[in-house]
């Protein structure tokens, strides 16, 4: 697998580590296979507050390129207003 340059920038600045992509990787708890020829790997990190990282992985590359990885607040919204509902 190859990463591109923005990847591993963002990772840094988001303070997100290869092994908790790995991670998310290896042992998704969910998995989203998109249109537009990216698969998205959840995981939800009790590490990191409950956070859900997203790591994208354009699956068209050869081989495939991890290009952002990403805490998505758009689930933890849906995991709370789940809990609340």
């Amino acid at each position: 697998m190859n990463d591109t340059e923005h990847f591993i920038k963002v990772l840094k600045e988001r303070d997100i580590s290869l092994e908790m992509v790995d991670s998310a990787m290896t042992v998704p708890d969910r998995v989203e296979e998109m249109e537009d020829g990216t698969k998205h790997y959840l995981k939800q990190f009790d590490t990191a507050a409950g956070r859900w990282l997203r790591v994208v992985v354009n699956m068209k590359s050869d081989p495939p390129r991890r290009i952002t990885a990403f805490f998505d607040r758009r689930l933890r919204r849906k995991q709370n207003e789940n809990k609340s509902g």
